[in-house]
């Protein structure tokens, strides 16, 4: 819960940010958003969600915390709506309710957590720990973290969904070396996302985990799209190539978030970011074109010629 001077810091937060996010809006408003199709319902999503690892895990009233208003606001009014988080992200679910609660006129949210324990007990109540955290009634989506205890706490979240205290279900991984059993999953039980990370560095979701979620209809989220920043040590300095003016890219964070959204199989990207400039910029890799393959082949092209500068 939130302390008086706590709620005086945010309210100061959002009257400063107030401004510059009604000027995203505006500019969002003349370009339609990207969106792409949940396969299990035909619901439309964003392209471009927010992350909450790192980022959010501050306390509250802590200069950390000062601009996470503006990330949000900005990023709903770049028509942003996933917002995905984990009770292993420490404070992240809190912080993110606390900001939705502050709010005059909560816009509408596609809120996404997971479940990182075992046994069933614990399981649920995590879950209900995390949806008093982030605010909110009714989870849309909750996936089990790292395959941890996945056949218990999946067993509770495909009960849940039929009692409709959850709209969609998942799994996740963040290690690559759970590909394996990761898959299994996925061919053998009722998912609606898994989420995976997936960027122009690490490509090894195109062997199998991309196609398998097409071939089953299972939404995919992307995690790390920029290697943990590890993307921007490789072109900080460098021009972008002709490829990305082709697709309307203004940087090279947008150009990597293009590469992503060129695979048809991927539903939405969560890059996590406290600065609300570099949400602006991930936003805007949500409007107008998507690489096709020939386009897709020159960003690899582009960045294998960073990698040999560097």
């Amino acid at each position: 819960m939130l302390n008086r001077r706590q709620l005086l810091s945010i309210s100061a937060t959002l009257a400063a940010a107030h401004a510059l996010p009604l000027r995203a809006a505006v500019s969002a408003a003349k370009t339609p958003g990207i969106v792409r199709t949940i396969p299990s319902s035909g619901e439309s999503l964003p392209v471009i969600g927010m992350g909450t690892s790192r980022t959010f895990d501050v306390n509250a009233g802590d200069a950390a915390a000062e601009p996470l208003m503006a990330v949000l606001k900005t990023f709903f009014a770049g028509g942003g709506t996933v917002i995905d988080s984990s009770p292993m992200y420490g404070k992240a679910e809190q912080r993110v309710g606390d900001l939705l609660r502050a709010m005059p006129e909560r816009p509408p949210v596609f809120a996404a957590t997971k479940v990182w324990t075992e046994g069933r007990e614990a399981g649920i109540a995590q879950m209900q720990q995390s949806a008093q955290r982030m605010a909110v009634d009714r989870f849309d989506l909750i996936a089990v973290h790292n395959l941890t205890d996945w056949r218990t706490q999946l067993d509770t979240l495909k009960r849940w969904k039929e009692e409709g205290k959850v709209r969609y279900i998942g799994i996740t991984t963040s290690h690559g070396r759970d590909h394996g059993e990761f898959l299994r999953v996925m061919r053998e039980e009722p998912l609606d996302f898994v989420q995976f990370s997936y960027n122009i560095a690490d490509r090894r979701a195109e062997e199998e985990l991309l196609p398998t979620a097409a071939e089953r209809g299972i939404a995919t989220m992307i995690n790390r799209p920029y290697q943990r920043g590890e993307l921007f040590s490789a072109s900080r300095g460098a021009a972008l190539p002709q490829v990305a003016t082709e697709l309307g890219c203004s940087s090279w964070g947008q150009f990597f978030l293009k590469f992503i959204l060129g695979h048809p199989a991927v539903t939405c990207v969560i890059p996590a970011t406290s600065s609300p400039k570099h949400m602006r910029d991930n936003m805007q890799a949500g409007l107008g074109r998507v690489p096709d393959t020939a386009q897709r082949k020159e960003m690899l092209e582009a960045f294998a010629a960073l990698q040999t500068k560097a």
